[in-house]
């Protein structure tokens, strides 16, 4: 999820903490026994931000990798890359990775993103699905357009279901896949014959995570009024409440997948 209230850095390194202990370690034990002895893995990190999700796996996979970062962001990028773990070789693409093909993917181990999916359109994921049809993708931390806010509020509906509509708006011509990304992704998968696995990966926030819980509501509440601009007086007072409750809880919930070609166990 984008958040317009801040740097796309700041937001990523905010976020980083919930995220690695949101995302699913079971994925890892079917993704560990397919890549099984195999020396010298090369993982793609597709949309890498600043590196987030490297520092989270690479010490979950087997053996020597290297990783190679993909971003259109230099910034970030360099960010990515100077921040993996130095149990690892990396190197930076800049690239779009919309445009991203079966033989860019030639020699590569795995192919890795996080909270990717969502912001693809059908076509850009099936592309994506036939790019990495030999290759095992694992793809964390998708929306899937629940949350849960306690204690209740009479409003928390219409804010959920005008960020909802907004995670699937069309942009400059792209109509985002938003909350139905996973399980679009996983038929387009299951059709190249791979076998898919989904978990859940809830972020489940607290008192201890006030700056993250108060970044995260502005940048919902925001996205609800750019989608439905009639909200802004009621969600103008609603974010005032929300922000206001020192005892407020968060469920965002967001599913991982792992697709391993077709033939693995």
């Amino acid at each position: 999820m984008s958040n317009s209230t801040m740097y796309p850095a700041e937001w990523l390194s905010l976020r980083e903490d919930a995220d690695a202990v949101a995302r699913s370690v079971e994925l890892a034990e079917p993704l560990r026994a397919h890549l099984g002895d195999r020396p010298g893995l090369i993982v793609r990190d597709l949309g890498c931000g600043i590196g987030s999700m490297g520092r989270w796996l690479a010490d979950r996979l087997p053996g020597p990798q290297h990783w190679i970062l993909h971003d259109r962001d230099p910034g970030l990028l360099s960010r990515a890359v100077a921040g993996m773990p130095r149990t690892v070789t990396v190197t930076g693409e800049l690239q779009d990775i919309t445009q991203l093909r079966a033989t860019d993917l030639s020699g590569t181990s795995l192919v890795t993103a996080s909270a990717l999916l969502d912001l693809l359109t059908a076509d850009e994921l099936a592309a994506l699905v036939e790019a990495c049809a030999r290759t095992p993708a694992l793809f964390v931390m998708s929306v899937v357009g629940q949350v849960d806010l306690d204690p209740f509020d009479e409003f928390d509906a219409e804010i959920a279901n005008a960020f909802n509509a907004h995670q699937r708006r069309t942009t400059d011509g792209r109509r985002l896949l938003g909350p139905d990304a996973v399980a679009t992704a996983a038929e387009l998968f299951q059709r190249q014959g791979a076998t898919v696995y989904r978990r859940p990966s809830p972020w489940r926030l607290g008192r201890d995570d006030a700056d993250l819980i108060a970044e995260w509501l502005r940048g919902w509440v925001a996205a609800a009024v750019e989608e439905q601009p009639e909200l802004a007086d009621d969600a103008a007072a609603y974010l005032e409440r929300r922000l206001g409750d020192t005892a407020l809880t968060v469920v965002v919930h967001h599913e991982d997948l792992l697709a391993l070609p077709a033939g693995a166990a």
